[in-house]
């Protein structure tokens, strides 16, 4: 098995910055899986400084990859994406990456879309949020909110110093639409529990990790008092940490870069539903390449947050659409992603 690799630099609409920083150009890497008999398959790794990864790092650790999976049958995936763990506990931006490329390899191979491979219904798919990042006044986060209006559902990122004027704002523009807030753990228990009763004042529909991710306790806490769902993202990287957020949080988001493969993002899909919790997932800021693999199991999620590709203007792909919120995926085997050829 053979792996290459294309850095790509991904410019979006507006700069994207969340509480801990952001920019304007996002590096991912194209990997492609070639096998032995010179059938094909891509996928992308949406790396993370975050997570300790950059387009830098995936590159250096795709030979590490493809040794691992070396001679291995391409058929296997489940064996392939269990072998890509072995030398590399953390990368999971890169092994995403490869993940995806498997699973278009199969696909393409049985001339089949992947959420055929798993009996999905990509009806049942929930409409997807649309992301306002933290803006520098309020005339650009109006223009923002009035860019989004094609969408139902917004979710707003605080974790800055204008978090109740923001949300207060957006909501005037909006009156009827869907509204999520997500803090990327900037807040204390003490912020989040003050600022909790103006966001169900406004009908927000929940608040993703308000804090931390280490402080469990302060989620439990948290949660035991807040009138609002909590659903947990960086607190819950792979299904092994679902079972200690049990009944500290309301939900999980899965994303691909956090748990290294879409068989790992299955698992946790069922653990999280053993657990009673809900389930969303969501993206970095990626290519219709990356956002489409994801996209293969929104019909197994409550709650869908695939904007990655459409905050941006240069995206070298065609894939999933997700026009009024919708997600639609391809017909196309694999996972249905073509070059863009204009």
């Amino acid at each position: 098995m053979k792996l290459t690799h294309e850095i790509l630099t991904l410019r979006t609409k507006n700069p994207f910055f969340i509480s801990r920083g952001g920019a304007s150009e996002y590096r991912v890497v194209r990997i492609t899986v070639t096998d032995r008999d010179g059938a094909t398959g891509w996928g992308e790794a949406a790396p993370s400084a975050f997570y300790g990864e950059t387009a830098d790092t995936v590159v250096d650790v795709l030979p590490i990859l493809a040794s691992a999976i070396a001679g291995m049958d391409s058929w296997s995936l489940e064996a392939m994406e269990h072998a890509l763990k072995g030398p590399i506990r953390f990368n999971g931006a890169a092994r995403a990456g490869v993940s995806a490329a498997l699973h278009d390899l199969v696909g393409k191979r049985l001339g089949i879309p992947v959420y055929r491979l798993w009996g999905l219904d990509p009806a049942a798919s929930p409409r997807t949020s649309f992301t306002i990042g933290i803006a520098p006044d309020e005339k650009t986060l109006r223009q923002r909110v009035e860019e989004a209006q094609q969408y139902p559902v917004l979710k707003i990122k605080l974790g800055s110093t204008w978090d109740e004027r923001i949300v207060r704002v957006v909501r005037e523009l909006v009156p009827d639409k869907v509204l999520r807030v997500d803090a990327n753990a900037a807040w204390t228990p003490k912020s989040t529990l003050r600022i909790v009763p103006l966001l169900q004042e406004l009908g927000v529909e929940f608040v993703e990790q308000p804090l931390p991710p280490g402080d469990i306790a302060g989620l439990r806490f948290v949660r035991e008092r807040s009138a609002l769902p909590i659903i947990a993202d960086e607190s819950c990287l792979v299904s092994g940490d679902i079972p200690k957020l049990a009944g500290v949080v309301d939900g999980i988001n899965i994303k691909l870069a956090k748990c290294g493969g879409l068989r790992e993002a299955l698992r946790m899909i069922a653990t999280a539903r053993a657990h009673d919790m809900m389930v969303m997932a969501g993206c970095m800021i990626e290519s219709s390449l990356g956002i489409t693999a994801a996209c293969h199991f929104a019909p197994l999620l409550d709650c869908a947050d695939f904007d990655g590709h459409a905050l941006v203007s240069n995206d070298p792909f065609v894939g999933a659409t997700i026009d009024d919120g919708i997600i639609r995926l391809p017909d196309g085997p694999g996972l249905g992603v073509d070059a863009r050829t204009r």
